[in-house]
C-alpha cells in the first residue's frame, strides 16, 4: 500500500487502545494504532495497514523484524533452558561474555544484564567502587555527564542524564554528578580543576539529546584529561554502539579507548539484554557480593545476542548501514530542497536526526502523527528533531518507499 492509498484518518483499533488507556500507568503517550507483526524494515497494525519501519524500535530491531538466523537462536535455546540465574553457570551467557571481549578490543570482563539503564546503573556502581578502591573519600567520586545526555530511568541514571525534564519531582536526587556542556573543552578541563573528578560518562552520540555526535577530537581530549586526573572514560553505547553508525563500537569513529563501555538496545535486536564491559582498571574492582542481578545473563538473551553480534560485527552489514545513511541523507536533502523544513540533518551511519528550521521548532511530534498516517514510522529526539533510526540491514526499496511517505507526511504537514 502506498502512502497515497492511505486515508486521512484510518481506523484504529480502538478496543485495544482503550485497554491501554484504562490499564497501563500514563507515562506513555503511543500513536493511535496497534502494531501486530513486522518482516524485515515492514509492520503491520492490527487493521492490516503496513508501515515502513525507520525508527526500529528505538534503534533496537537492529535486523528488523523476524531475521531468520535470530528466530532459530531463540527457538533452539527455547527447547533447551529459560533461565538459570547466576547459581550456575550455561553456557550461551558464558560464550557472549567472550565474544564481547574479543569484539570491543580493550575489555577484560562483562556484565551481563537486561536493559540499558541497568547496565549504566552498574556502572555508576563501578566508578565509584574503584574510587573507594583507590582511597577516595565519597566528595572525590564526581561523575562529570553533560546537558542533552540520555543514561536512563532508574535513580542514578536519571539523575547521570543532565536533562531536568527526566528529573522533576524526583528529588532528592543522588549526588555525586556534574554536568557540563557537550563538546564544551574549556568547561571540560574546569571541571577537572577541582580534583574530584572519578569519571566522565558520555554518549559517542547524544541520542535524545538531538541525535548530536561528539565533535572532532573531543573524545580524545576526555581521554587524556581522563589519564592525566586519574580518571575513568565511561562511554555509553546503548543507542549509538552495535553497528549503528558505521563501525561496531562508535568509539572506534574517535581513536579512543574507553575503560567502561554499556551497550543493549540493538544487542539483542529486540530481545531485552543490556551489557557492561569493564576494561583493565576496573575488571577486578567488583569481587563477590558486590553487585547482582536475577535475569541478568539469560540463556535465552544471550543466545539471541550472540547472532547478533555476530550479525551486526559483519563487513556486509556494515557496508549497508554506510549506503543506506548516504540514500537517506540524500533523500532528505531533496527533501528539504522542495519543503524548506530542516535546519541541518545529522549524526552518524543509520543514526541520523533532521533538525527542524526555526518556523517549525516544537512540531516534531505533529510530524510523527503524519508520518504515521502515511505509513511511516519515524521518531524524534526532542521537540525539534526528527530521528531516522531505521534497521540496519535495511534494503534500497524499503529506503525509497520510506522516503516516498515521508514526502507525503511532509507535504501534509505544510499543507496544515
Amino acid at each position: 500500500m502506498h502512502s497515497q492509498d492511505r486515508p486521512a484518518q484510518p481506523p484504529i483499533d480502538q478496543p485495544l487502545i482503550d485497554l491501554g488507556k484504562r490499564y497501563w500507568l500514563p507515562i506513555y503517550r503511543p500513536r493511535e494504532l496497534v502494531l501486530d507483526h513486522g518482516k524485515g524494515a515492514r509492520v503491520w497494525d492490527t487493521q492490516g495497514r503496513d508501515y515502513v519501519d525507520f525508527g526500529a524500535g528505538i534503534a533496537v530491531n537492529a535486523l528488523g523484524h523476524q531475521d531468520p538466523d535470530l528466530l532459530e537462536a531463540l527457538t533452539t535455546q527455547a527447547h533447551k533452558l529459560w533461565h538459570a540465574s547466576n547459581v550456575f553457570y550455561s553456557e550461551p551467557p558464558l560464550r557472549l561474555a567472550e565474544e564481547l571481549v574479543t569484539a570491543s578490543g580493550f575489555a577484560e570482563r562483562v556484565f551481563l544484564c537486561n536493559s540499558g539503564s541497568e547496565a549504566n546503573e552498574a556502572t555508576i556502581k563501578l566508578v565509584r567502587k574503584w574510587a573507594a578502591s583507590k582511597g577516595r573519600a565519597p566528595e572525590q567520586r564526581v561523575i562529570v555527564t553533560f546537558r542533552g545526555s540520555f543514561h536512563g530511568r532508574t535513580l542514578a541514571a536519571v539523575t547521570a542524564t543532565a536533562q531536568p525534564k527526566y528529573q522533576e519531582g524526583y528529588e532528592p536526587l543522588p549526588g555525586g554528578f556534574r554536568y557540563l556542556d557537550f563538546n564544551d573543552e574549556a568547561a571540560l578541563e574546569a571541571a577537572f580543576a577541582h580534583g574530584d573528578v572519578a569519571a566522565v560518562m558520555l554518549e559517542p552520540v547524544q541520542g535524545e539529546g538531538g541525535v548530536l555526535p561528539a565533535a572532532p577530537g573531543f573524545l580524545k581530549r576526555v581521554r587524556e584529561l581522563c589519564d592525566k586526573h586519574d580518571a575513568l572514560l565511561v562511554l555509553d553505547e546503548i543507542q549509538c554502539g552495535m553497528g549503528r553508525t558505521g563501525t561496531l563500537f562508535a568509539y572506534v569513529q574517535d581513536g579512543v579507548i574507553p575503560d567502561i563501555v554499556t551497550l543493549a538496545k540493538a544487542l539483542g535486536c529486540g530481545f531485552p539484554i543490556g551489557a557492561m564491559l569493564a576494561g583493565p582498571k576496573v575488571a577486578e574492582v567488583m569481587q563477590f557480593g558486590a553487585h547482582g542481578t536475577t535475569f541478568g545473563g539469560n540463556p535465552m538473551a544471550a543466545a539471541v545476542a550472540r547472532v547478533a553480534l555476530s550479525k551486526l560485527s559483519s563487513p556486509e552489514l556494515l557496508a549497508n548501514v554506510a549506503k543506506q545513511s548516504q540514500a537517506l541523507q540524500d533523500g532528505l536533502a531533496a527533501i528539504d530542497a522542495e519543503f524548506g523544513l530542516f535546519a541541518q540533518v545529522r549524526g552518524r551511519g543509520l543514526m541520523l536526526g533532521a533538525v527542524l528550521a526555526d518556523a517549525h521548532k516544537g512540531k516534531a511530534g505533529a510530524i510523527l502523527e503524519q508520518a504515521a498516517a502515511h505509513g511511516l514510522l519515524v521518531l524524534q529526539a526532542g521537540p525539534d528533531v526528527l530521528r531516522f533510526v531505521p534497521p540496519l540491514n535495511i534494503g534500497d526499496a524499503d529506503v525509497a518507499e520510506g522516503l516516498r511517505r515521508l514526502h507525503a507526511a511532509l507535504a501534509a504537514f505544510v499543507a496544515g
